[in-house]
């Protein structure tokens, strides 16, 4: 549903939003949520933010307003977690982030009174779950993905171990954070307030890194030990949950702890199935058929719906049931996996390796280039301002392969990266 108006404050920041390949389709159901986090008077100022980080006396200068009334405004976002304020080589720099992982998100981790959070949890609801362009935007855009899966590791026998790099493993994630902090779960925060919320723990989403030290800076998130996180994440195993996380190998800044009925992953993982909207695991589970007794006990624990139930074709026992797997659904969780009490269901490696992009600038160009949004990343006029950042771009594009190159260059038209780009390919 298309919203025909004037630009007002929250057109702008729909549009700002828009800007970044992670965006937020334009509805009276997202203007709606806009106006519950933001004054009008902050969306016009948040519109007008660079894509990149940015300290405050940068911005001071595109709002023309003094440094101690912008220092004022952006703290007061990054207390709401609008921002998230990142301390680098003791000054305060600020990004917005996407609305998902994002501030859709932050804006129920934790239980609050300044906004009305039923309310806000219906808006969501709609925008998510019905109206649907959002999600499906977001997890089914282009080939990179938001977010993966990481393997259930106790599930994981000697031989598969092997075969699991430190990033892959939630555990090493956890252990490799400068900051960790927790908070509650969003979609199941939301999904209570709907009256629909499961059994599942809800103090159990994990932040990490610079995300985790804004959010634990600002409420949003409380600062644990790292015994702890494992604690919770060996909970989450016991619960069946699924473990889905940020789509880098470096820095990782959350892992969700996903339930099949509320999490938004999860759903769009059965929604968009034949999209493969979630990036999967190396692994995939196989069926030994003559340990299976046909319990239904793996197709229960399946978030999506992957493992089923079929006949046994047995003339004896006519009733017989089997799990069957349907590998084009399969998230390679391992959930299954801990599910069966017969040990009839062991993990193989898939056939190709997944790719998984370095780090979130690496992502970010990647996404970009496959929604058709790179020269946003490049053209910026705030981006522009740093040459540091237009490197950090380029460089990222310079390493892709030459197929993504050529389309990177299409959408920016760019004589000075095609002349980068040859020079490479000439090196």
């Amino acid at each position: 549903m298309a919203h025909n108006t004037i630009k007002s404050g929250y057109s702008q920041l729909a549009d700002r939003i828009n800007r970044f390949p992670q965006g937020a389709p334009p509805s009276d159901l997202l203007f709606g949520i806009l106006k519950m986090l933001f004054s009008e008077k902050e969306a016009q100022l948040v519109s007008l933010t660079p894509l990149r980080p940015f300290t405050a006396k940068r911005v001071s200068r595109i709002w023309k307003m003094n440094l101690a009334s912008t220092q004022k405004v952006l703290d007061e976002l990054a207390g709401r977690a609008i921002l998230v304020d990142i301390e680098q080589n003791g000054e305060t720099v600020y990004v917005l982030p996407p609305p998902m992982a994002g501030f859709f998100e932050f804006s129920l981790m934790r239980v609050r009174d300044d906004i009305n959070q039923k309310a806000l949890s219906e808006l969501f609801y709609e925008y998510l779950n019905v109206e649907e362009d959002f999600i499906r935007d977001l997890f089914t855009d282009g080939q990179t993905r938001l977010g993966r899966v990481f393997i259930q590791e106790p599930v994981l026998s000697n031989k598969n171990a092997l075969y699991v790099l430190d990033y892959e493993r939630a555990t090493e994630v956890i252990k490799s954070a400068t900051h960790v902090g927790v908070g509650i779960c969003y979609c199941r925060h939301k999904m209570q307030h709907l009256g629909r919320a499961c059994e599942a723990p809800q103090e159990i989403c994990m932040t990490f890194n610079i995300t985790a030290a804004s959010l634990i800076r600002n409420g949003f998130a409380q600062s644990i030990e790292k015994e702890k996180c494992l604690d919770l994440l060996r909970e989450a195993y016991e619960h069946n949950l699924v473990q889905f996380g940020e789509n880098v190998r470096e820095k990782v800044n959350f892992i969700c702890n996903c339930c099949a009925c509320c999490c938004e992953a999860m759903i769009a993982a059965r929604r968009f199935a034949i999209l493969n909207p979630i990036q999967t695991t190396n692994f995939i589970p196989v069926v030994t058929e003559t340990d299976c007794n046909g319990c239904g006990k793996c197709a229960a624990a399946c978030p999506v719906e992957a493992m089923t139930l079929v006949s046994s074709n047995d003339p004896v026992k006519p009733k017989m049931k089997l799990a069957k797997l349907d590998e084009d659904l399969c998230l390679g969780c391992g959930v299954c996996v801990r599910a069966c009490l017969r040990d009839a269901i062991h993990l193989r490696s898939r056939p190709g390796r997944v790719i998984t992009p370095l780090n979130a600038s690496h992502r970010a160009v990647l996404m970009a280039i496959e929604r058709g949004k790179l020269q946003n990343l490049i053209f910026d006029n705030q981006v522009l301002l740093s040459h540091r950042a237009l490197a950090s771009v380029l460089g990222v594009i310079l390493k892709l392969p030459p197929f993504k190159q050529a389309l990177a260059n299409k959408q920016v038209k760019s004589r000075y990266l095609e002349a980068l780009i040859n020079r490479m390919e000439n090196s």
